[in-house]
């Protein structure tokens, strides 16, 4: 194999389990990250997020000496980069248009920082969900950078540095599995740039490695999660007409869901996570004017946050007519789960958290929130109070089910006004 040592840049719920399964097939690994607490956890051989079977694999490759983490790059033969592609202002705060724009600065600044210590034969693979374009861009990036290099945008097959873009396909809670089963799609500027991806893949990957060229591989990973978006939205849009007609939606599904060719998914809350509720909008903000089933379902689904928050305002006026003798004041609000879908302690972009925010601002009364995967509740939920199941079970007026985390199925909740987003208390 002609990878010695790979780098990877960006520790987080993908960087680091990738980081730990080249480092499992015993080798060098140089995992780089601006956070110095997971620079410092890792080098412990601890984890600083929640991933079934990766705490192992992580202890055993840095016990060993395969994984080291750092805050700079250091040479390599393959460099990953896995950073956050944000957007330039809030989902919640969009531009003019209604449209977010995408913010490629941590790709740059990760092309910048590796740029130093590139060398001729080198592989940068871009992993990061990005918009159409982005490894082209990140080529350009390490070419101003390294003008006494070569890369495919303008030497092609004869260049110093390849260069592919290598989207992730994983599941939160199932990463470690799918690392190694999933297929891979690998996106190459030139056919030498996949070859020498699929050379490095190859050493754990056990699902096909499938070629295509950068710009397809991008939209790839794009259309998977908006197809699974407007699915999301029909379910979710389907709710909202069930309670205006009165009919139990859950029901509904499972016996629309019995003939052979249709299969709903099921609603909840919205959409979140760093993909469902993300990817779209790259391919929107690429092409606004045509992507109009795209558009409409991310504004359904970002609507439905909305509508829940009208649901609890309804249940509070309906505390307050059956118990005149009490205010606002008195009304305690349990949220059930804050992650963005279940079993995991990912809180990205959940709209789980962005009800409870709003609640906690508009509600005079106690707020409480349940969740299982967390030990200490963010900023952004000041005033709110983390408590067990059992606590705001029995305390709580009003119970609100956001998330259907597996501790929550196996009980019920016989007390207070119940709003059930995910249908597990019916």
């Amino acid at each position: 194999m002609s990878f010695k040592t790979i780098s990877v840049v960006g520790l987080g719920y993908i960087g680091l389990p990738t980081a730990a399964m080249f480092a499992s097939r015993k080798i060098k690994v140089i995992g780089v990250d601006v956070n110095q607490h997971a620079v410092d956890t890792i080098n412990r051989g601890e984890i600083h997020i929640v991933e079934p079977e990766l705490d192992m694999l992580v202890h055993a490759a840095v016990t060993e000496g395969y994984l080291k983490a750092t805050t700079t790059p250091e040479a390599a033969d393959a460099f990953l980069i896995a950073v956050p592609t944000p957007f330039k202002s809030s989902l919640n705060k969009k531009s003019d248009s209604g449209i977010p724009e995408p913010d490629l600065s941590y790709i740059k600044s990760a092309a910048k920082a590796i740029a130093t210590v590139l060398k001729k034969g080198d592989l940068v693979i871009l992993e990061s969900t990005s918009p159409v374009g982005a490894t082209e861009q990140m080529a350009e990036w390490l070419a101003e950078a390294r003008s006494d290099l070569s890369f495919p945008q303008h030497s092609g097959e004869n260049a110093d540095v390849n260069v592919a873009h290598c989207p992730e396909r994983v599941l939160p809670g199932h990463v470690v599995r799918e690392l190694v089963e999933n297929d891979r799609v690998i996106g190459g500027m030139t056919t030498k740039c996949s070859e020498r991806a699929i050379e490095l893949y190859k050493t754990f990957v056990e699902g096909e490695c499938v070629t295509t060229n950068a710009r397809t591989a991008e939209m790839a990973k794009l259309t998977e999660n908006s197809c699974r978006d407007v699915q999301i939205a029909f379910a979710n849009e389907l709710s909202i007409i069930c309670d205006k007609l009165d009919i139990n939606v859950w029901e509904l599904i499972s016996l629309a869901n019995r003939h052979p060719r249709i299969n709903i998914l099921q609603p909840g809350p919205g959409v979140g996570g760093h993909c469902i509720a993300v990817d779209p909008w790259f391919i929107v903000s690429k092409t606004p004017e045509e992507a109009q089933l795209i558009h409409t379902a991310r504004k359904v689904n970002d609507a439905k946050p909305l509508w829940v928050i009208d649901k609890v305002k309804i249940a509070i006026a309906d505390f307050l007519q059956a118990n005149p003798n009490k205010t606002a004041k008195d009304i305690t609000i349990a949220c059930y789960g804050l992650a963005f879908k279940p079993d995991i302690d990912d809180l990205r972009e959940s709209p789980a958290m962005f009800i409870t925010e709003k609640i906690a601002v508009m509600h005079s009364g106690l707020v409480v929130a349940v969740e299982p995967n967390i030990h200490h509740l963010p900023l952004t939920l000041r005033g709110v109070e983390l408590v067990s199941f059992e606590v705001a079970s029995t305390r709580s007026d009003i119970q609100l089910m956001l998330v259907d985390h597996k501790e929550f199925k196996e009980i019920e909740i016989y007390t207070g006004i119940v709003i059930d987003t995910k249908g597990i208390w019916r």
